[in-house]
């Protein structure tokens, strides 16, 4: 018999169009190679070894497509993490309520106690979220302690998530607002007098939201200096760590902090949709219960935080990641990081760039913004943004609500490599060519 081409063409769509319908299943990613570290090298000095840090690279699946130099926003899973995560999602989904009401509760008090050792503090003081944002706002919207009348005070640089939330309070308590810039150049000394100056001047102000390390800029404030300014003053402080931690090295005493709030899908490595709030446990009466939640008693900190069902794989993976993070050692994240920033910035410098982070030992890390000289619009830097992308093929991000204008970020990560960050600089020089006068 026959056929005609009219038949053969729609039975060959037909089974392209069973085929499409079957489910494929995936060949399984491989396990990376072991990461080992060596050993008696100065953080410094391993900071500078690429061909150690080429390994750790490959803990990454990441885009050929483009560099990725815009890693605040979210820091991506290292590939141990990345599959213990998908290996919980599937767990997770195949025991369904029999984990979330069984197993699951003290494998959380576990993961609290991990991240509760690695900060110095007890994992009573720590309540698990679903992101720095989260924890920031329960924070705020808790602090019970104002009074009608009262001020709370925020720098331009914190975030912007956080001003919003104090924004929030007058109609709520009654309170009024108070703004500060940090000054540009920023330097150590700068921004302790611009604290000490604002708190002296507003004495009303009982509460200051403070960032560790702002996602702006990615200054880094004196944070435990301020809070014991802030403490002579009468004022609590909240402390936003949410950049700061896995990308720097320090612990909660470090900082001498009474609240403070982390992420962990950021620079610890686990997957999106995780984080923490801290509260020093003679403090937790300060912080209001959410909602007047009664699911915990008052006396355990995670009456202070959403009680309703969430994503736990991404706890579940916790510890993947913060074996990731130990296996190479805040003290090590820290200098590669810093490290990096270094690399590009001198090169910035000698083109004239401004770069807002300043170069004073301790006031930065990886994260660093920069502007071209006469370009501090919204539409300059959005522009700066798209040219870096659409050239270089470089991913960065333009940042808005300096006083100084806006600004483009720069975020590298582990898996950056020196040569592209230089490859950043050589696409400045281009821009710098490329300016419109």
């Amino acid at each position: 018999m026959t056929l005609s081409r009219r038949r053969i063409v729609t039975g060959l769509g037909a089974m392209a169009a069973g085929a499409l319908a079957r489910p494929v299943t995936p060949e399984p990613s491989k396990p990376p190679e072991a990461l080992t570290v060596p050993q008696g090298l100065t953080p410094e000095a391993l900071a500078r070894d690429e061909r150690f840090w080429a390994t750790v690279a490959r803990q990454f699946q990441v885009s050929p497509d483009f560099v990725n130099l815009e890693n605040g926003y979210y820091g991506i899973m290292p590939e141990p993490v990345r599959q213990a995560y998908h290996r919980n999602v599937d767990h997770l989904n195949e025991r369904s309520s029999h984990l979330l009401r069984t197993t699951y509760k003290p494998r959380a008090d576990e993961v609290r106690d991990r991240l509760a050792a690695l900060l110095g503090v007890s994992g009573k003081e720590i309540a698990l979220t679903r992101g720095g944002t989260e924890a920031l706002q329960n924070l705020i919207a808790g602090y019970g302690r104002l009074r009608p009348g009262d001020a709370v005070m925020y720098a331009d640089l914190d975030y912007h998530s956080g001003q919003y939330a104090m924004n929030w309070l007058p109609a709520r308590r009654g309170v009024t607002v108070e703004r500060i810039v940090i000054p540009e150049p920023a330097t150590r000394q700068a921004v302790l007098d611009t604290y000490e100056r604002a708190l002296s001047r507003h004495p009303k102000v009982r509460l200051l939201l403070l960032s560790h390390m702002n996602n702006r800029t990615g200054l880094v404030t004196p944070v435990r200096q301020i809070v014991a300014m802030a403490r002579a003053h009468g004022v609590d402080v909240i402390v936003d760590a949410a950049h700061s931690w896995g990308q720097l090295d320090f612990t909660l005493p470090d900082l001498d902090a009474d609240f403070a709030v982390f992420s962990l899908h950021k620079w610890m490595g686990l997957p999106l949709g995780s984080g923490f709030l801290y509260i020093r446990e003679q403090r937790l009466a300060d912080i209001d219960l959410l909602y007047a939640d009664e699911t915990y008693p008052a006396s355990d900190i995670r009456s202070r935080v959403h009680s309703g069902t969430m994503n736990v794989a991404p706890f579940l993976t916790a510890d993947a990641a913060l074996d990731f993070h130990e296996t190479l050692g805040a003290k090590v994240k820290q200098a590669r990081l810093r490290y990096l920033r270094d690399r590009w910035v001198r090169q910035a410098h000698a083109l004239g760039v401004q770069i807002l982070t300043p170069d004073e030992p301790g006031m930065y890390g990886g994260i660093t913004a920069f502007r071209l000289p006469g370009r501090s619009s919204k539409a300059d830097n959005l522009a700066i943004a798209e040219a870096l992308m659409d050239r270089h093929r470089i991913f960065t991000v333009a940042r808005s609500g300096m006083s100084g204008g806006d600004a483009v970020r720069v975020t590298p990560a582990l898996f950056t490599s020196a040569d592209e960050v230089d490859r950043l600089a050589a696409a400045l020089r281009d821009l710098g060519a490329h300016a419109t006068p």
